[in-house]
């Protein structure tokens, strides 16, 4: 037995440690001094999001960008109370989501796209900021690349309290992970709160036909189809100037379930590279768990445990390091104690998402 959890546990630092190469391999982006050409449509599904969408829609009026060349369509998935339009600098619409699958979300992103006449769709969430160069590093990418489709960073904007900092710790790990394996050239993952692609390539990819029986997943199954399919033209933006920041989850319970949701796609993804991935993750987590309680019934002793933790310890402090200096240049807080939490929560979020039902936007889903 601690020969297979040693083992489990060589394979975790190895992988960890090639997503750590990779990350090295994308290098940052500093956007030139280009005149602005590209046209954007920015889509920002939402329910429910009154106290939320003021704050995004008054970044947007702060963007460094010509207002000719970008429009926002907000598309309302059956919130409670109307919307109303504030009065803003640049064109802004609303219109209803027509749902016609299990997941709001994608339906809500497929309905904006009758209404798009620009060349490029970028998609946000209602509880998001967006930096003011945020448009033009987007911009100044394209015209230099390329590309049909380009996956960018978030991050949070955190409090001072244990949850923030734990959920920031798990962000980071997933940005590390992301921008990793981009960097390996096997890029799985993205954020939908920052992702941008044409609209030509949407429809080439017949938009989330074949993933619109999972709730959620608009960003990385479409990202996996066009990898797949135009893989040279999908590209990771290592942009500092162009990192959007969202809201934490402001309970455990919420923060369980998103991730549920999170994990619960991992089964339907067309990457090897990601499903592989995935288990190592959650083996590398269980196998910690399991540690532990050998340590705690005498199985283990503390020499053992200690060398096994301390080692998933250091490989994991490496990616969360560079991965938070890129993010927010600050000193990750609460690490020791999140990253001894971490195992425990990350192993029961992957088990609970093999059947468990979860909330979302006031909804109840299943797998």
């Amino acid at each position: 037995m601690i020969f297979g959890l040693f083992t489990i546990l060589a394979i975790y630092v190895i992988s960890i440690a090639l997503l750590i190469y990779g990350f090295f391999k994308i290098k940052k982006y500093q956007k030139q001094d280009l005149e602005s050409k590209t046209s954007f449509t920015i889509i920002v599904p939402f329910r429910n999001e009154k106290e939320n969408l003021p704050i995004l829609l008054e970044s947007f009026s702060k963007l460094n960008y010509p207002t000719n060349l970008f429009e926002v369509i907000l598309v309302d998935d059956s919130s409670n109370e109307r919307f109303q339009l504030p009065i803003v600098n640049y064109q802004l619409s609303v219109i209803d989501n027509i749902r016609v699958s299990k997941s709001p979300k994608k339906d809500a992103i497929t309905t904006a796209m009758q209404y798009i006449n620009t060349d490029w769709v970028i998609t946000t969430d209602a509880d998001c900021i967006v930096p003011e160069n945020w448009l033009l590093t987007f911009d100044s990418y394209i015209q230099a690349n390329n590309v049909s489709m380009l996956a960018g960073t978030v991050t949070y904007k955190c409090g001072n309290s244990f949850l923030d900092h734990f959920q920031q710790l798990d962000l980071t790990s997933l940005q590390g992970a992301t921008i990793g394996s981009f960097g390996l050239s096997k890029g799985f993952m993205c954020n939908g709160a920052n992702f941008a692609y044409t609209k030509s390539l949407f429809e080439s990819l017949n938009g989330f036909e074949g993933n619109d029986k999972i709730a959620s997943g608009d960003d990385v199954f479409l990202l996996q189809k066009a990898i797949q399919k135009f893989s040279e033209k999908v590209h990771y933006l290592k942009a500092e100037e162009a990192i959007v920041t969202t809201k934490p989850t402001q309970d455990w319970k919420s923060l369980f379930y998103q991730r549920v949701r999170w994990a619960a796609k991992t089964s339907s993804y067309n990457s090897t590279f990601g499903k592989f991935l995935g288990l190592i993750v959650f083996f590398g987590n269980l196998s910690f768990v399991i540690g532990f309680f050998f340590l705690l019934f005498g199985i283990w002793s503390y020499p053992i445990f200690v060398l096994f933790a301390f080692s998933k310890f250091v490989i994991d402090y490496v990616l969360l390091s560079i991965t938070n200096h890129f993010l927010t240049k600050t000193r990750i807080k609460s690490l020791l104690l999140s990253s001894l939490l971490y195992p425990f929560f990350s192993s029961a979020v992957a088990l609970y998402s093999l059947g468990g039902s979860y909330e979302w936007k006031d909804r109840q889903f299943r797998k």
